[in-house]
């Protein structure tokens, strides 16, 4: 298993604590199951997917949930190898691991994207 990534906090100017990623390859099913399950975590992935890389910040996403409860929900897709998320300022950046996840799990983002489960 992989160790957990962290960007170093001098390297992005941060004074948070910089997110830890998870290799989509060290997820089992069952956590990636139960990230796709939920609705607003949908509605992140899908919105991501039809967003470039780095292009969308966590405040852009108009999702009817707390900003600590939003928090929470980024952290459930990073540790599910679906989110990768880097500070630029003020702002956290995120991008969805499609090509990793596909390579792990083929053919159920697909699923997700087109349909939900």
């Amino acid at each position: 298993m992989t160790a957990p990534h962290r960007q170093p906090t001098a390297a992005t100017g941060s004074h948070r604590t910089p997110p830890v990623h998870t290799h989509p390859g060290d997820v089992p099913l069952e956590t990636a199951l139960l990230a796709l399950a939920d609705p607003v975590r949908q509605t992140l992935v899908r919105e991501l997917a039809g967003a470039g890389d780095w292009e969308r910040s966590c405040g852009s996403f108009d999702v009817p949930v707390t900003k600590a409860t939003l928090s929470r929900h980024f952290a459930v897709l990073r540790e599910a190898g679906l989110l990768e998320q880097r500070d630029a300022g003020p702002k956290r950046l995120n991008r969805l691991r499609r090509a990793e996840f596909d390579e792990r799990f083929p053919g159920l983002l697909d699923l997700v994207l087109r349909q939900g489960i």
